[in-house]
C-alpha cells in the first residue's frame, strides 16, 4: 500500500502546489481511501479549495500532517457536497497534526465511533464576523475513547469551537478559542481534563453539560483547571432553538446538571454577567421526555480560582441577564447558582448526603448568589456561607 500511494503521487505529480484544487481533492481523498496501517499522509503547505467532505473511514494508525495550522489551510469556502469539512469514523489511534481547516459548510472536523484520536496543532475557523450560519462545531469528537485536543485553535463556531460529547477518557490541553457560542464544551462525556487552555470572547467561555436524548446519559468526574477564563461577553450568535442559545453572553464557566466536577486554580475574569453558572436543566425551562436523564447538579467542587469582574451590567439581553441585574445592579455576583437540588439527595433534615454537596470555597474574590428559581425567584440573596459541605 506504501508503494501505491507513492505511484499514485506520482501519476498525479510533483510539487502539489502546481495541481489545480480539483486534482487537489481527488488526490487527497484517494489516500484517505487507500491508506493502510501507519501510513502518515503529508498535506503540503498553501491553502487548498475544497468542495467535498474529506473522509477518512475505518482505518488504524493513521496520521494527516500539514505543515503548521498557519501553513496548510483547507478551505471549504465554496463547498457543496458533505456536511463536514473532514470526517474520521470507526478508526483507531489516529493524529490530525499541522494545518487549518476553514469555512466548513457545516461541522469543522468531526470524528466519530474514534478509538484514540489526537488533535495537535490544529485550527478550525469560520472566516468573516461571527454568526449562525457558520457551522456548529470546530473540533467535534463524538462517542470517541481516548481524545487529545493540544495546541489547538477554534474561531467562530455557532455552538461550540472545541466539542467533545458522549466520550471519555479526555484531555483538552494548551488551547484557544474565541469568537465562538461557547468556546471548550464537554457533554455527557467522563473522565475528561480540561488545562491550561485559554478561552475569551466567547459568549461561554467553558461549558460542562448533561443533557437529555443522547446515547450516553451520564457524564462526570471533569477536571477544570489552571485555565484562563476571561472577557467572555460576546453576543450569542447561535440558530434560535439551540441548546447554547439559552447560554447568557458574559458567561465564564457554565455547569449544567453534571456531576462529579471540580474546578480549580482558574483565572475566571470579567466575564460580565456570570464568572461561573451552576444550574439544573429545570432551568432551561425545556421538556424532559428522557426517563433516565437526572436534570441536577451535585458533587461539585469549586475552590482556588481567581475571580474578577468589572463594574457594570450584566452584558447578556436574556432573561437571567435582566433578573441579575435588576437584583444586584453593576455588582452582580460572581457564582451564581439556580439553587436547585435533587431531592434524593439530600437528608431527612435538607442537607447533602455525603459525596454529594455542591462545595464552593476558597475562591479569590469569591462572591456567590442562589436564584431560588423553585420558589419563582422570590428570594434572591447572596449566599457566600451556604456552599460548604458539611460530610
Amino acid at each position: 500500500m506504501r508503494l501505491l500511494s507513492f505511484l499514485l503521487l506520482f501519476v498525479i505529480g510533483t510539487p502539489l502546489v502546481s495541481f489545480s484544487q480539483k486534482d487537489f481533492q481527488k488526490k487527497y481523498q484517494s489516500l484517505f481511501i487507500l491508506a493502510e496501517s501507519g501510513d502518515v499522509i503529508e498535506l503540503p503547505e498553501g491553502v487548498f479549495q475544497l468542495t467535498n467532505t474529506l473522509s477518512l473511514e475505518g482505518k488504524k494508525k493513521v496520521t494527516i500532517r500539514g505543515k503548521g495550522m498557519n501553513k496548510t489551510i483547507l478551505s471549504f469556502k465554496n463547498q457543496t457536497d458533505g456536511a463536514e469539512g473532514i470526517r474520521v469514523s470507526d478508526g483507531t489511534e489516529i493524529l490530525l497534526e499541522g494545518f487549518t481547516v476553514q469555512d466548513a459548510k457545516g461541522d469543522a472536523i468531526k470524528t466519530m465511533h474514534v478509538k484514540g484520536i489526537t488533535f495537535h496543532d490544529v485550527k478550525t475557523e469560520w472566516t468573516g464576523t461571527p454568526g449562525p450560519a457558520n457551522g456548529g462545531y470546530g473540533l467535534y469528537p463524538v462517542q470517541c475513547e481516548g481524545v487529545v485536543i493540544d495546541q489547538c485553535e477554534a474561531i467562530g463556531a455557532s455552538d461550540a469551537g472545541i466539542y467533545v460529547g458522549q466520550s471519555k477518557d479526555i484531555v483538552v490541553k494548551k488551547s484557544k478559542a474565541y469568537h465562538n457560542v461557547a468556546g471548550i464544551e464537554i457533554e455527557n462525556s467522563l473522565h475528561a481534563e480540561v488545562v491550561d487552555n485559554e478561552a475569551w470572547g466567547n459568549s461561554g467561555g467553558i461549558l460542562v453539560f448533561d443533557l437529555p436524548d443522547l446515547v450516553q446519559k451520564k457524564g462526570g468526574q471533569v477536571k477544570v483547571h489552571h485555565n484562563n477564563i476571561h472577557d467572555n461577553n460576546y453576543v450569542n450568535f447561535a440558530p434560535k432553538g439551540n441548546v447554547v442559545a439559552s447560554v447568557p453572553s458574559g458567561t465564564g464557566l457554565m455547569i449544567l446538571a453534571t456531576k462529579e466536577i471540580e474546578v480549580f486554580q482558574n483565572n475566571i475574569v470579567n466575564n460580565q454577567s456570570a464568572g461561573t453558572l451552576i444550574i439544573s436543566y429545570m432551568t432551561t425551562g425545556r421538556p424532559i421526555k428522557d426517563k433516565l436523564y437526572d436534570p441536577f447538579p451535585s458533587a461539585i467542587s469549586i475552590h482556588d480560582n481567581v475571580y474578577e469582574r468589572k463594574i457594570g451590567l450584566p452584558v447578556g439581553t436574556d432573561p437571567l441577564a435582566a433578573i441579575l441585574g435588576k437584583r444586584f445592579g453593576e455588582n452582580v455576583p460572581h457564582i451564581i447558582s439556580d439553587g436547585i437540588r435533587n431531592p434524593t439527595l439530600l437528608d431527612a433534615a435538607g442537607k447533602w448526603i455525603a459525596g454529594q454537596c455542591i462545595s464552593i470555597v476558597n475562591n479569590k474574590g469569591q462572591s456567590i448568589a442562589n436564584l431560588d428559581v423553585q420558589n419563582n425567584f422570590k428570594n434572591i440573596n447572596r449566599a457566600d456561607d451556604s456552599f460548604k459541605c458539611e460530610n
